[in-house]
C-alpha cells in the first residue's frame, strides 16, 4: 500500500468518525429533547416511578430521555456485581450467566459442526446422505426446541445452552463444509503425492486453505447464538441479561431495560470484534 493510499484513508477514517459522532448528538439531542417528563398536573410533588413511565398527566407514555439512561448506567456500572437475592443481582453477573450460557452451547457446537464439516466437504457421499436432514433442521426456530428441551432434560440452565448449541451448529458446520469442498484439488493432489496420509492433509493442507471460511461461520454463530440466549432467558428466566431485561418491564423500570438493551449491544459488537480479530489472523495467501 503506498504513502497516498495510506493518507486517504487514515483521512476517510477521521472524517468518518467525526460524522458518526455528530449523528449520535444529534440523535441524543432529538432524544433528550422530545421525552422530557412533563410536571404533573397542578405543579404538586414530585412524580413517582409509574407517574414517570406514564408521562404524569399526560395520556401518551414517554421513553427515558438520554440523561435518565447515563445516570441508570453509572448506578448499574458502578457495582455490576452486587448480588441482594435471587431478582436483584447486578448487570455484571446477569452478562455473566449469559455469556457462559452461550460460549458453552457454543463450543460444544465447534466441537461437533467442525469435524462433521470436514466430513461432509470431503466426502461427496456423505454431503448428500446428510444435506436432507441439515436442510430440513437448519430452518427450525431454535426457540421452538426450547419446550422439548425442557421436558427432556428437565433443567431450564442445560436447556438454554442446548438451544444455544443448536443455533450454533448450523453456520459453523455449512462454512466448514463449503471451505472444505472448496479447497483447490491440486493441492490435495499434491499431498497425495508426497504420500501424507488423510489425517496430515487435512491439517496441513486444507485447514489452513479453508480456515477463513471456517472463521467466517463461527463468526455468523456466536452474533446468532447472542440473539437467541436473550430470547431463551425471557423465556426460561431465573438469571441472565434477557431475564433482567424481562424483570425491569415488569417492574415498568424503562430506564434499566433501555440501558440493558445497549448492554446487549455492546457485549454483542465485543463478541464479534473478537471473532473478526482471529479471522483476520488466519487470512490465507495462495
Amino acid at each position: 500500500m503506498d504513502r497516498t493510499t495510506t493518507e486517504w484513508n487514515i483521512s476517510l477514517n477521521m472524517r468518518a468518525t467525526v460524522l458518526a459522532v455528530l449523528i449520535l448528538a444529534i440523535g441524543l439531542g432529538l432524544w433528550e429533547g422530545f421525552n422530557q417528563v412533563p410536571a404533573m398536573a397542578g405543579g404538586g410533588g414530585e412524580l413517582s416511578e409509574y407517574q414517570k413511565l406514564m408521562a404524569g398527566a399526560d395520556e401518551t407514555a414517554k421513553v427515558p430521555p438520554p440523561s435518565e439512561i447515563l445516570t441508570r448506567a453509572w448506578e448499574e456500572l458502578s457495582n455490576p456485581f452486587y448480588d441482594a437475592g435471587p431478582n436483584d443481582k447486578g448487570i455484571g453477573i446477569q452478562l455473566g450467566y449469559s455469556l457462559y450460557r452461550v460460549l458453552s452451547g457454543y463450543l460444544l457446537a465447534a466441537l461437533i459442526a467442525i469435524p462433521a464439516g470436514f466430513l461432509i466437504g470431503m466426502s461427496p457421499l456423505m454431503y448428500k446422505a446428510l444435506n436432507p436432514y441439515i436442510q430440513v433442521l437448519r430452518p427450525i426456530s431454535p426457540l421452538a426446541w426450547m419446550p422439548l428441551a425442557l421436558f427432556i432434560i428437565q433443567d431450564s440452565e442445560a436447556s438454554a445452552i442446548f438451544v444455544i448449541f443448536i443455533c450454533s451448529i448450523w453456520p459453523m458446520l455449512l462454512n466448514t463444509a463449503f471451505g472444505v469442498a472448496g479447497v483447490r484439488q491440486d493441492w490435495v493432489n499434491v499431498a497425495r503425492t508426497h504420500e501424507l496420509s488423510s489425517l496430515k492433509t487435512a491439517f496441513k493442507v486444507i485447514l489452513p486453505a479453508a480456515a477463513p471460511t471456517i472463521l467466517t461461520g463461527m463468526r455468523i454463530s456466536i452474533g446468532i447464538a447472542w440473539l437467541v440466549i436473550v430470547a431463551a432467558e425471557m423465556l426460561v428466566g431465573g438469571t441472565g441479561i434477557g431475564y433482567y431485561v424481562w424483570n425491569e418491564w415488569n417492574n415498568l423500570d424503562l430506564t434499566s431495560v433501555i440501558f440493558s438493551i445497549l448492554m446487549i449491544g455492546v457485549v454483542g459488537m465485543l463478541l464479534d470484534l473478537a471473532l473478526s480479530s482471529i479471522a483476520r489472523l488466519v487470512t490465507y495467501q495462495e
